[in-house]
């Protein structure tokens, strides 16, 4: 029991970083969602909206953070 406890303390920790690097990104204006490569649709009766340009920034940005903690962790 101890070491689930671990990984849920450490995940909401990694939750509430998360959440406030969004709200960073917000207040300083980071365009998340609007980037050109976005696919948006709207149509009467119809929206569509997947954020294909945000979610491959997002994936390398968090690529490279947690490959930079996991080489200094393994040290």
């Amino acid at each position: 029991m101890e070491t689930l406890a671990r990984y849920l303390m450490l995940a909401g920790i990694g939750l509430l970083l998360l959440a406030g690097g969004i709200y960073l990104a917000a207040k300083f204006g980071v365009p998340l969602g609007r980037l050109p490569g976005d696919i948006r649709i709207e149509r009467e009766g119809l929206s569509f909206y997947f954020p294909l340009a945000s979610s491959i920034l997002v994936s390398i940005i968090l690529s490279l953070l947690l490959n930079l903690i996991s080489r200094f962790w393994n040290k």
